[in-house]
């Protein structure tokens, strides 16, 4: 795609504290995709903004990085010489193989994490809907899902269970099978806590949000049916939720028996803070079933393995499905001069009828069906010889010909 480019920051090269500052909400990624079309003429556009990663991916002839990083800071109210060292950007070659290696999981921090790939369609979803998705995008975005669903059939990809946060998630989904209106508290909302609280969302469960910044866990619950709850009340979250899951920053545990009552409770507990924010003495209480963060990484250990081994396989799929889209958009490149050599054809015929006016109507209606008909055999050959061409990355070379052989680039020509 000439001219697509991206520029972008993840877990890779910016900490949290600065990748919070640039995520946008869908509402102001909306805002903010109007804001670039208004201010530089961009037609095509897709923001995917995640707690690992914000990245813009952009159609202009010129190189916006400089522009955007400032269009961004003005946007998020950040002085720019903070962003622009944590931003990267890519040309018109590298940007198409990045989206589809995010999409497909291979950048994610979590190795074929399938939630990058749903966050990617929504974005893609909210550029279709500002008219920011054109030809090119649209079949890029296409290309992009085919080789997803590739890459889920042929490979192991996405196989198992690969994150502490989703690990942490099933158990969850298992313990509360059978309970009836299941209630959940998440205390502590740093990367992990934000990662378990993103994979909750498709648990149909009830919320409650405990943060030592309480300002934090009221942005995280707005506009949603979630609860926030201080974090001097522990023992009220302990008694009203059916799950807890510390992944507070603490030098010593939050949690003990002393916040449970006496007699028998069913209750889930899982600690992901080190150091521990439950203490030991939790699995003496009756009816608690208590998970820390090195019984769920053993989980995830096979899970990862297994994702590991298909990498090959899965960057396989990716040249294919990245040729593909390169050949489509090699073919809508000489697509042009397609139609000037059409024209050029038809301009011909037209004037060697015109030429022939003493012809019965009967004659030229005979003439034009047969004139017609050859324009379109003379032209299968070279059609079909400019798209083979463009797999084998010589059609500038046969455009350049048929533009010697038919003047294809005059005025009249051009004319349709």
């Amino acid at each position: 795609m000439e001219g697509f480019k991206a520029l972008g920051l993840s877990y890779k090269n910016s900490p949290i504290e600065v990748r919070e500052k640039v995520a946008f909400s869908e509402a102001e990624a909306s805002q903010f995709l109007v804001n670039l079309k208004e201010t530089f003429g961009v037609e095509e556009a897709l923001l995917v903004s995640t707690c690992n990663r914000t990245e813009l991916y952009y159609t202009s002839p010129s190189n916006l990085t400089g522009e955007l990083i400032r269009l961004i800071s003005s946007f998020k109210g950040i002085p720019s010489h903070q962003l622009e060292n944590h931003f990267e950007s890519y040309d018109s070659k590298a940007a198409p193989k990045h989206l589809f290696e995010v999409a497909l999981g291979l950048e994610s921090q979590v190795l074929g994490d399938i939630q990058i790939s749903n966050q990617v369609k929504r974005a893609y979803q909210q550029s279709a809907d500002l008219n920011l998705a054109g030809p090119h995008l649209h079949r890029l975005m296409h290309t992009i899902f085919f080789a997803n669903k590739r890459v889920v059939q042929e490979t192991s990809l996405q196989d198992g269970t690969a994150s502490v946060a989703s690990v942490a998630v099933d158990l969850i989904s298992g313990f509360i099978r059978n309970i009836s209106d299941p209630r959940i508290a998440l205390i502590g909302l740093g990367e992990i806590g934000q990662n378990v609280l993103e994979n909750l969302n498709s648990e149909e469960v009830s919320i409650t949000l405990v943060n030592r910044t309480k300002s934090k866990a009221d942005k995280l619950a707005e506009g949603q049916n979630i609860k926030v709850c201080d974090l001097s009340a522990l023992d009220q979250v302990v008694s009203e939720n059916d799950v807890i899951i510390s992944a507070v920053t603490t030098s010593s545990p939050i949690l003990s028996s002393a916040n449970f009552g006496k007699g028998t409770v069913h209750k889930l507990l899982i600690d992901l803070s080190v150091p521990r924010s439950m203490d030991t003495d939790l699995e003496r209480v009756p009816g608690v079933s208590l998970y820390n963060v090195d019984q769920l990484t053993e989980r995830t250990l096979k899970a990862r393995e297994i994702r590991e081994q298909a990498i090959p396989a899965a960057r396989k799929i990716v040249e294919d499905e990245l040729a593909n889209f390169q050949s489509w958009k090699s073919e809508m490149g000489v697509s042009p001069t397609i139609q000037r050599l059409k024209n050029a054809l038809e301009q011909i015929r037209k004037e060697e009828l015109a030429r022939h006016k003493k012809l019965s109507d009967e004659e030229m209606e005979l003439l034009e069906v047969v004139t017609k008909t050859m324009i379109q055999k003379v032209i299968k050959l070279p059609v079909l010889q400019l798209k083979a061409a463009c797999k084998r990355g010589e059609a500038e070379t046969l455009v350049g010909v048929l533009n010697d052989l038919f003047n294809l680039e005059s005025a009249n020509v051009e004319k349709e």
